[in-house]
């Protein structure tokens, strides 16, 4: 039998005592930012300045505002926040990952190894109602109802594009009910959101709104018999939560990203992604518990899809370090530059979680076969390394974790996997018990393995 220790009556597991150690308060809200395609460590964050050519490429690391804490010099804007990010570079899928992107979007999402189907499916692999549940669903169901606003936003896209649409970002074993409320936005129109179960379609006001809803009331009741049907009555709350939300005036507000200034919008950058962050600024303020915005690729029949034999985002098979410097690294540079500025001078960011994460890292050794090898100057995908950065929600900024090879090719020292961050966000959210029952009544465990990284806070 496993030992406790007690305290004023009440006994607690060892484990349970750790999780609350290193944490001063739980955080109010995480924004999860993913990098979709597979982000280059090894060109952002853990760059090897003496390792050969072939390896490091022609990017140079500079200093930040925290000694000791490199990263790539085009990352300009990010370098003077560095004060406030914690490098975790020692990330690996230990070789139970697949390779490819469903499988890294599942087990960086969920925090949970991803099964035998990843394999035997690829990327034809769907969501399933028995997945894992993602870590912002977890925490939605954990946290006091938002009086106006869903629990879990994602914006600004679902990736990937149908039928491929990844797994580990919706609730799966918790159930629908818990899934995140999706926004979206399209590149040519950047300050416009839509969100479909926030849409009043033309010629329906608010009063036939009612009448429509006692309407499918009466069918549901209708159906009253079924309802001991778990997957019918998580609909029939999926229907419910719609209806609170149109009938809600301040909910279609806190969308208005319009609204802002200017001149803060010009320091995101006025483009999709950059406009997705300040919503997310928005959303946490308005307290809402979990906000993640997928970075939106922009299409695989895009001139940067063509330029970097990818799908318009972050999966650079050919001519990586030029997509990076002048069409990746830019944009980003400003708007996560933005974000962590900005909540912290606002004085969120104590009490926000800034995660940033990628399906998987980059190839250290330049050349991929789909673009020609060396000479297509490419990286090919790579899952033995990665890197995720953390801000606020009580992490100590300046600081880095873990160490990788003299190629970053892997982690050799404090060597850890997706599964001891999603215990990092949950630690820093407050969630320290990881059980839970399913749809139907069954109870099952979130996360068996792995540990918070308490050493961060």
């Amino acid at each position: 039998m496993a030992s406790t220790a007690s305290l004023g009556g009440m006994s607690f597991a060892p484990e349970a005592l750790a999780a609350a150690a290193g944490r001063r308060k739980p955080a109010k809200s995480t924004i999860l930012f993913f990098l979709c395609g597979g982000s280059s460590h090894v060109d952002m964050w853990d760059m090897k300045p003496e390792a050969p050519q072939e390896y490091r490429g022609p990017f140079r690391p500079i200093k930040t505002t925290a000694p000791g804490l490199d990263i790539c010099e085009h990352l300009p804007l990010t370098a003077k926040q560095g004060k406030h990010l914690a490098i975790v570079r020692s990330v690996t899928d230990f070789g139970r990952a697949t390779g490819d992107h469903h499988a890294g979007y599942y087990y960086n999402l969920t925090g949970n190894v991803p099964d035998l189907t990843f394999r035997t499916q690829g990327n034809n692999r769907r969501p399933y109602a028995t997945d894992a549940p993602y870590m912002g669903s977890v925490i939605g169901q954990r946290r006091e109802k938002h009086p106006k606003l869903p629990q879990v936003i994602t914006l600004p896209t679902k990736p990937s594009r149908a039928p491929y649409t990844r797994p580990g970002q919706f609730a799966g074993r918790l159930g629908l009910e818990h899934d995140p409320f999706y926004i979206y936005g399209r590149h040519e129109a950047p300050l416009k959101f839509t969100a479909p179960s926030l849409t009043l379609t033309e010629g329906l006001d608010r009063q036939r709104l009612a009448e429509r809803k006692v309407f499918l009331e009466a069918v549901n009741n209708a159906r009253r018999s079924a309802e001991t049907d778990p997957a019918i009555a998580n609909y029939t709350r999926q229907q419910q939560k719609a209806f609170d939300l149109l009938n809600s005036t301040a909910t279609t507000g806190a969308f208005d990203i319009a609204s802002e200034p200017k001149k803060v919008r010009e320091r995101y950058g006025e483009h999709l992604n950059g406009m997705s962050l300040l919503m997310a600024r928005r959303l946490v303020e308005a307290g809402v518990p979990f906000v993640t915005v997928f970075w939106k690729v922009e299409g695989i029949n895009s001139a940067l899809a063509k330029k970097c034999r990818s799908a318009g985002g972050w999966d650079t098979h050919g001519n990586n370090f030029n997509c990076l410097k002048e069409d990746l690294l830019p944009r980003f540079d400003r708007c996560y530059s933005a974000l962590i500025e900005d909540l912290a001078d606002r004085g969120l960011l104590d009490s926000t979680l800034v995660m940033l994460t990628s399906e998987m890292g980059r190839k250290p050794k330049i050349g991929d076969p789909r673009s020609g090898g060396q000479s297509g100057a490419g990286r090919d995908h790579w899952t033995a390394c990665q890197s995720v950065v953390l801000a606020g929600g009580g992490i100590q900024g300046g600081q880095t974790y873990g160490r990788t090879d003299e190629f970053a090719e892997y982690p050799v020292e404090k060597i850890i996997g997706p599964e001891h961050v999603a215990h990092t966000v949950y630690h820093a959210m407050g969630v320290d018990d990881l059980t839970a029952t399913d749809v139907t009544g069954r109870p099952f465990n979130i996360l068996e393995k792995g540990r918070p990284l308490t050493e961060l806070f």
